[in-house]
């Protein structure tokens, strides 16, 4: 789900997992723009949270806003899980001679399915996972997109040896404009080191959003950040991004707990 100031980033922090459905630590989708493979298990739940802060100069003209990423993952089996997702509430401001501009509420809803293909990441191939969503016309006007907004995801993860992991996740999106309806490209790539059993860093390219001009133009981001296991079932992550191109907010800070029950 794209956040309501920009598309929420990260990197997929399961690579130790991977060719597993399920992790035996928890594996998170935070901070991440590339998702993980992982799914939580049948008949577990997970919820991810976080806040979000982005800055955004254009000229005499600047732009800074938070918001609350949410990620509620429901498991339905070994190889699928329901996810709920939101930017939760949003506050934006915008700065400038003459100008002051406030808006705050709450951002569209997202719901969706991953499948984890079985057998993937065996033989030292890729482990891989299918993600369907469908973001909703659901938030408050301000942040309110246009219809629903299906897209479709492929992350494949390998496992390099040594604690390294790459990840990438290439998608395609239905979205609506102001031209009308229009097709969107996604993807990004990312690379991890777990340093121990519970720290892990990445660094990550993502592209949000690939599209014309007219529809909104590429937006995308360099992501570095970390993530520590608190507990086999609870994690905590701090990532930093930043905008690789005048239609991207130029900084961006995530921090969030992730639990696992």
């Amino acid at each position: 789900m794209k956040c309501a100031m920009c598309a929420a980033v990260g990197l997929s922090l399961s690579f130790l997992a991977a060719g597993s459905a399920q992790a035996d630590t928890i594996a998170t989708d935070r901070p991440d723009f590339v998702e993980s493979s992982n799914t939580v298990g049948a008949d577990r739940w997970q919820i991810e949270t976080s806040f979000l802060r982005e800055t955004d100069d254009d000229g005499p003209f600047e732009a800074t806003g938070w918001a609350t990423p949410t990620l509620l993952r429901i498991g339905l089996g070994e190889n699928w899980e329901a996810r709920i997702e939101t930017d939760g509430f949003v506050d934006a401001s915008l700065r400038g001679p003459g100008l002051r501009a406030d808006e705050d509420g709450f951002s569209d809803t997202s719901i969706g399915l991953k499948y984890h293909v079985p057998g993937s990441g065996e033989n030292g191939g890729p482990s891989m996972a299918w993600l369907f969503h469908v973001d909703l016309e659901s938030g408050s006007e301000a942040f309110r997109g246009k219809g629903a907004r299906p897209s479709v995801r492929l992350v494949a993860e390998w496992d390099l040896g040594n604690d390294w992991g790459l990840g990438v996740m290439p998608g395609v999106a239905w979205e609506n404009g102001d031209n009308g309806r229009y097709v969107s490209g996604i993807f990004g790539a990312v690379v991890g080191k777990g340093w121990t059993d519970r720290f892990r860093t990445f660094t990550e390219i993502a592209m949000q959003q690939i599209a014309s001009n007219e529809d909104g133009g590429t937006q995308a981001t360099f992501d570095v950040g970390a993530a520590y296991l608190l507990t086999d079932n609870a994690q905590w992550d701090v990532a930093i991004y930043k905008g690789l191109n005048d239609r991207t907010p130029d900084l961006g800070v995530t921090s969030g707990l992730s639990l696992r029950w």
